[in-house]
């Protein structure tokens, strides 16, 4: 399984030899350097740990600066991510290893956006501009019918909007620009810019 960490910058417009245009999300990798290796005798399931981007020491916990091995230096990692299904040693690194052409699924934190009524959060039509109604453009209308007088769960409302995991599957790596570690992706990608995106190949 290839798997690496990365972080969105920005989308972009890539032409083909032919002249085709496709909207690509540039993401920043990096090497990601192994902290820990659980094993099933030790640990009950099998799983790597390792470390990503770097923070100051003042703003890490004692927990994340062992697990980063930082004695004598300034910064630490800022994230630490465990994942199964790949086998490595404490101290390995794990090199980019995606290629042009590869499909592949992208997991990240989509654009929280707030408390938001239901016509920006589930596309709803809201009410008419005529008879009499000017204060119901944006409203939900009526949440239930008049038989049972309750209001069933799961019933679309206003509420938070955004802020959750989502994962994009079969997107394609167009290109790989190793000297400035950069990655370009077919599509779109959940996040802001400055977002850490998991990316998988199974």
């Amino acid at each position: 399984m290839k798997y690496s960490i990365a972080t969105k910058l920005n989308m972009t417009q890539l032409f083909d030899e032919n002249g085709k245009v496709y909207p690509a999300t540039i993401l920043s990798y990096s090497d990601l350097k192994v902290t820990q290796s659980k094993s099933v005798e030790k640990d009950g399931y099998e799983a790597i740990q390792f470390g990503f981007g770097s923070k100051s020491k003042n703003q890490l916990s004692k927990a994340v600066l062992t697990h980063s091995g930082v004695n004598n230096e300034k910064k630490g990692f800022a994230l630490l991510k465990e994942v199964k299904g790949i086998s490595a040693t404490k101290g390995d690194i794990l090199s980019f290893d995606f290629v042009s052409g590869d499909l592949i699924e992208a997991t990240g934190i989509t654009k929280a956006k707030g408390f938001q009524g239901v016509v920006k959060r589930y596309n709803f039509k809201g009410g008419p501009r005529s008879h009499g109604q000017k204060h119901s453009e944006r409203e939900r209308g009526s949440s239930g019918a008049g038989g049972y007088q309750r209001v069933f769960k799961g019933t679309r409302m206003a509420g938070r909007m955004g802020g959750d995991r989502m994962t994009f599957k079969n997107l394609t790596v167009i290109s790989v620009d190793v000297e400035n570690k950069l990655v370009y992706i077919k599509g779109a990608i959940p996040g802001r810019r400055g977002t850490v995106i998991e990316i998988k190949q199974k």
